[in-house]
């Protein structure tokens, strides 16, 4: 039971805003918070292989998952217009510059309008490590039933050991101690 409501989004509204703020829907976890950010550790999609959804690479190209296979992926659902999410998005840079290495790194973006508002953030934002992936029809966003952020962890092998519903500093001591679950 979530001990407590996550600053999180829910979705994009079809003309554009903000839907409002979400509460994450998990049966696991304890709520946390650093700061700005609160979110929820999420174990209780362990083992599950990565979806089969597709989404559009930063090279224009349709990708799924399963092509990130080989070592461990952070796979993180963000959009432009969730405030948690672009907060979260600098340590996430820093993560990726840090680790990328050793793990994969993808930000694939929840926005409607898809290239159209996440590139310009991209460039204003000043990200160096991420690379802009678009998910404008929420296909990942729907396979994992969560609101935004969400982070989910796979092994090489493409099983989820957790997810972090809500915003985490990834150069934090927790985020660190979840990866290091990993071997990262």
């Amino acid at each position: 039971m979530l001990a407590g409501p996550i600053a999180g989004c829910d979705r994009e509204k079809q003309a554009g805003g903000q839907a409002g703020q979400g509460q994450a829907n998990v049966s696991a976890g304890q709520a946390k918070g650093i700061g700005k950010f609160e979110y929820v550790i999420d174990r209780s999609h362990k083992g599950a292989a990565v979806p089969t959804a597709a989404f559009t690479g930063p090279d224009d190209a349709p990708v799924t998952l399963a092509a990130f296979q080989g070592k461990p992926l952070l796979v993180n659902l963000w959009a432009t217009w969730c405030a948690p999410c672009v907060a979260e998005m600098p340590t996430l840079d820093a993560l990726a510059a840090k680790r990328g290495e050793a793990m994969t790194v993808i930000a694939v973006a929840q926005d409607l309008q898809g290239a159209a508002v996440v590139d310009p953030w991209f460039q204003k934002a000043g990200l160096k490590a991420l690379q802009p992936y678009l998910d404008p029809e929420n296909k990942l966003l729907d396979a994992y039933n969560s609101a935004l952020p969400t982070s989910i962890y796979y092994d090489a092998d493409g099983r989820e050991l957790w997810r972090v519903v809500g915003a985490i500093d990834w150069q934090g001591d927790e985020a660190k101690a979840l990866l290091a679950e990993g071997g990262v």
